[in-house]
């Protein structure tokens, strides 16, 4: 595949477009916000530099529905750093994605789904067919190239046993649940021409470990790689060590072995060190993720400075330095951390998302997507070490921008004095001094956030939609929120629904006295741990005429039994429920059921290991027994939120036409509506 060079008019044309305000050409059109309209803006899930600076390949996330497809499609474009090309790299009906350029820059690898399995292919930069690297038996999860590009690494889950399929054959595959893992290991091959049917594949690990991130020392003699005890979601919340294997097979030698996790291991340039973040050293699973380094001969970890969330992901290394990501209040940046432990500092400045971050080779430029409420997100570059943000993707030009509900951010304080931010997105063309329907939007984790991201993009809460129906929507971020440090997110420990609802109704209390909402036409809703608040507020109050309920837990006595992650909802609620059940059940919705007076629909997936449906239907049996008004909507073939595009389409317009009945009101979507965005 050859990259297609723009014509003069062509390329005239994209720089004339550049020129013009994002989205200036589709805003006459003047059309409203819909969540057919929403599903338009695509994702951008991931950047790579090329070594020399000079383009950026980038994977667009795109919606597609045809027929009785219903699914998201990832596609990878090369985009010159100076904006002035852009080319769609990989087409197709299958996803491409991670993409990696080879050292030297004249390659790019990435994983694609083109095969029986996700597998690793290659193709040159300045043209010809991509081609398999890869012959994974049970596919590729990750991969990084050798720093002499003539090998590549990769994970692949263990095949099955040639007993468990021939279990499966005879129909007697019993699964006892915590036997027989299927352990993730580190492999390396190299790096054939296409016609090469004798590449050589090396496994570098085996035994009952599971590993979860790597990467390549400076001169590809060794790797070092993070692992945990079993595959299982619930053991990463507790345990994770480091590890050294030699890069052509050899034996496992450990490097950091402590309580809690140590995770995202990154040599430094000069291979003398190795950065990770961690727990420091006893579990956290309530979240905790410090930056140490440790030398790669081994030795004792030292902690750096605190980054301002203490939730750091690293992203990598510059001269002294270790580059990591962070959410910071409504915003996330790109921060440096010292390695001779000096104050961590921000690299990117302003507000705003600056997300999927990559560098060159020597990290003098950054490559990054950044959106803030008004803008969505497209691909930025930027100096490094003096940071001015330039635009060079229009993936949205054409999209239209229909007038939107202005978003702010604003403050309050809580009944005890604590401070909390938030997000309010008034309806669209509001008048200051009009009082209108509120809907109170409650975030997951707890330790989620509310941040800057496009306010019109096709997230499960389509903001701009229910501005469109003339809804002021709230979004706070209370005590347990990430964004605000590690004493905030600990903040609601073992006080679920006390404190952080405490938090949530001081900002509609703050709204309705400055005369922005109504206070008879209040509407609540939240997904996960939000679902969990709406489960417990309409339990504590009728203020609120209608609520949607999503995915949200009730019970957290059968919550922690069934859930993946029960060492989390233990770590916050301080113990083990037969130790504690005083404590379960007081932070308990179901248990006090008998209050509930507010509508209340019901949505969860099928499928959710995270919160299992049983949550959602208890408490809408337990409703309906009570002659609540309610109804529960079911996703099919949906885990914890929805992953298929119509399904996701149907949740705002399905909250909305709730609300509207509830509160009286027929602005908002109809049953017409309804089945159009389905």
């Amino acid at each position: 595949m050859r990259i297609e060079q723009l014509s003069y008019l062509a390329a005239a044309a994209f720089l004339l477009m550049c020129a013009l305000p994002q989205n200036a050409l589709a805003q006459s059109a003047d059309p409203t916000w819909t969540a057919e309209l929403a599903m338009q803006y695509h994702g951008i899930t991931q950047t790579a530099m090329s070594p020399g600076g000079k383009h950026v390949a980038y994977v667009v996330r795109k919606a597609v529905m045809d027929g009785g497809t219903s699914e998201f499609r990832q596609h990878i474009r090369v985009v010159r750093a100076d904006g002035s090309s852009d080319v769609q790299y990989t087409r197709g009906e299958h996803s491409n994605y991670s993409p990696r350029w080879s050292p030297g820059g004249e390659h790019l690898a990435f994983i694609s789904t083109r095969t029986d399995r996700p597998q690793v292919h290659l193709m040159r930069v300045d043209g010809g067919e991509a081609y398999a690297v890869t012959s994974a038996e049970e596919g590729v999860s990750s991969f990084a190239w050798s720093p002499d590009e003539q090998r590549i690494a990769y994970t692949m889950t263990d095949p099955k046993s040639e007993e468990q399929q021939q279990r499966e054959q005879e129909r007697r595959d019993v699964e006892v649940v915590g036997e027989e893992h299927r352990y993730t290991h580190l492999y390396v091959t190299d790096v054939a021409e296409a016609d090469d049917e004798n590449r050589s594949v090396q496994r570098l690990t085996g035994g009952p470990f599971h590993i979860r991130s790597f990467d390549w020392s400076p001169d590809g003699e060794q790797i070092v790689f993070a692992h945990q005890p079993t595959p299982d979601i619930n053991d990463g919340f507790l345990q994770a060590d480091i590890s050294l294997v030699p890069a052509d097979s050899g034996a496992v030698t450990t490097l950091v072995e402590r309580p809690g996790v140590d995770d995202s291991p990154h040599f430094s340039p000069d291979g003398m060190q190795i950065a990770f973040a961690s727990h420091g050293g006893q579990p956290e699973p309530i979240g905790l993720r410090d930056v140490f380094v440790v030398p790669a001969e081994g030795g004792t970890p030292e902690k750096l400075a605190d980054t301002p969330d203490r939730n750091a992901s690293l992203l990598g290394w510059m001269e002294g330095v270790v580059l990591v990501a962070e959410p910071v209040g409504t915003s996330s940046h790109v921060i440096a951390v010292p390695a001779d432990g000096s104050d961590a500092r921000l690299v990117t400045e302003g507000d705003g998302l600056h997300g999927a971050p990559s560098f060159s080779a020597d990290a003098d430029m950054m490559a990054f997507t950044y959106e803030n409420t008004d803008t969505p997100h497209e691909v930025h570059v930027s100096p490094t070490s003096s940071f001015e943000r330039s635009r060079i993707s229009s993936l949205h030009a054409n999209v239209p921008l229909p007038p939107m509900g202005t978003t702010e951010v604003i403050t309050w304080t809580a009944p005890d004095g604590m401070e909390i931010e938030g997000l309010i997105t008034y309806p669209v063309g509001y008048e200051e001094g009009q009082q209108v329907p509120l809907v109170l939007s409650v975030h997951g984790g707890p330790a989620g956030v509310y941040n800057r991201n496009f306010t019109g993009g096709p997230g499960i809460y389509k903001t701009q939609v229910f501005a469109q129906a003339g809804y002021a929507v709230l979004r706070p971020n209370f005590r347990g929120s990430t964004g605000y440090g590690k004493e905030f997110r600990y903040a609601n420990v073992e006080d679920w629904g006390f404190g952080d609802y405490d938090d949530l109704m001081a900002g509609v209390d703050l709204m309705i006295e400055e005369g922005v909402a109504h206070p008879d036409s209040l509407a609540l809703m939240g997904w996960s741990y939000g679902g969990y608040m709406t489960s417990w507020a309409v339990t504590q109050t009728d203020r609120f005429k209608a609520a949607s309920m999503g995915a949200g837990l009730s019970n957290l006595i059968s919550m922690v039994g069934t859930t993946d992650i029960p060492d989390y909802l233990v770590g916050h609620m301080g113990g083990e429920f037969w130790e504690r059940y005083d404590t379960y059940e007081r932070h308990s919705a179901i248990y006090e059921i008998a209050n509930v007076t507010t509508p209340t629909q019901v949505l969860h997936g099928v499928h959710d290991d995270r919160v299992p449906l049983g949550q959602g239907q208890e408490f809408y049996r337990a409703l309906k027994r009570q002659d609540v008004s309610t109804e529960l909507a079911l996703y099919p073939r949906t885990p914890h939120s929805p992953q298929e595009p119509r399904l996701l389409m149907d949740v705002t317009p399905r909250i909305i036409a709730w609300f509207d009945r509830h509160l009286g009101r027929g602005s908002g979507m109809d049953a017409e509506d309804l089945e159009a965005a389905r």
